[in-house]
């Protein structure tokens, strides 16, 4: 049993926009999302993706074709459940004994209790559910509705069930769904910073959706935002190869993404592909801001960002950088990074 651990909103954000090749919401054992509202609630609008968990005789009944144990992230949300303590159900009484027997969990956690005995990785529970995911990343919600057959769960066993949940989308609506999303750039700080490829830096919908007011485009390309803006466009032109030199950018880098977090702007960090260059650029930053080494900087753009992956040349600069920031090399990056 893996227990139950709180997701926050960017968390889930940055799961739904991982990239491979494609999507990695493509990928049959990456996401299983769960809604465990109202039907009512969940038709009319919920999370790209989430597929709608009833509930019948207390027993939940999870889509049959979710094989959880296999699944990397089985992320569970209700409308605004925000600990995985119990909470009060019904009227609040005088009498403690009265108020004990009234502990209830929220329906996420309780759905998420009722799963943790099928998983070899934790439930996450979507930390303020769908009201504050969805007040956040709005562009995330959906109307459509997934047809799923499912299963219940009782006992530790799993009894199959046909559920009758119309669709009018038919039954490969996920993977319809699926066609026609395009993924994001990650958050590196909320609401702040995101890293992303000069496609996504190109599109008018996620520069709208996101409230992008800078750029820092660590490429070759000419994008068509802040064309001739120096106060909103920081433009490192460098080639994609092992003789790239980022480092004499880095001090003008960091001081440009300070100005712009204290002005309030969002910015996008983006590259060709946005595997890379970008990510030195704000591994840097990261590195400056929290005066933090190399290592520790990793470890934080890789959970944000699955395919962080700079050329050995540009970690080499980024070695380099740590010596300035913190007055030593204090990474051994000989070691395994990637």
């Amino acid at each position: 049993m893996a227990g139950l651990v709180l997701c926050e909103p960017t968390e889930l954000y940055n799961i739904l926009n991982q990239v491979t090749k494609l999507s990695r919401l493509t990928e049959p054992n990456y996401l299983c999302l769960l809604d465990v509202r109202s039907k009512r609630e969940y038709d009319e609008s919920h999370v790209i993706t989430a597929r709608r968990v009833k509930k019948r005789a207390n027993e939940y009944l999870l889509p049959e074709s979710v094989d959880l144990e296999c699944v990397k992230y089985c992320v569970v949300y209700d409308n605004n459940t925000s600990t995985l303590e119990i909470a009060l159900g019904g009227e609040d009484r005088d009498s403690t004994e009265d108020r004990r027997h009234e502990l209830v969990p929220g329906a996420a956690v309780e759905c998420g209790r009722a799963l943790a005995h099928l998983t070899h990785h934790p439930i996450c529970i979507l930390k303020g559910g769908y009201e504050r995911f969805s007040a956040t990343y709005h562009f995330l919600r959906t109307q459509k509705i997934i047809w799923m057959p499912q299963v219940s769960i009782s006992r530790g066993t799993l009894a199959q069930e046909r559920d009758l949940q119309t669709d009018h989308i038919g039954n490969n609506s996920l993977y319809n769904e699926l066609d026609a999303f395009q993924p994001y750039p990650v958050e590196i700080i909320p609401g702040k910073i995101y890293l992303g490829n000069f496609r996504q830096a190109c599109d008018p919908k996620i520069q709208k959706d996101l409230k992008i007011k800078a750029h820092v485009n660590v490429s070759m390309e000419t994008g068509p935002f802040f064309v001739d803006d120096s106060d909103k466009l920081l433009h490192i032109k460098i080639e994609d190869s092992l003789e790239a030199n980022i480092f004499p950018f880095l001090r003008h880098l960091c001081h440009f993404l300070e100005i712009h977090l204290r002005l309030g702007s969002v910015i996008l960090v983006f590259s060709t592909l946005g595997i890379s260059r970008s990510c030195a650029a704000a591994l840097a930053f990261l590195m400056h801001w929290k005066e933090q080494t190399l290592k520790k900087s990793w470890a934080y753009v890789k959970k944000c960002k699955n395919n962080v992956h700079p050329n050995r040349g540009l970690v080499a600069q980024l070695s380099e950088w740590e010596k300035v920031i913190l007055g030593d090399s204090v990474t051994d990056i000989w070691d395994p990074l990637y």
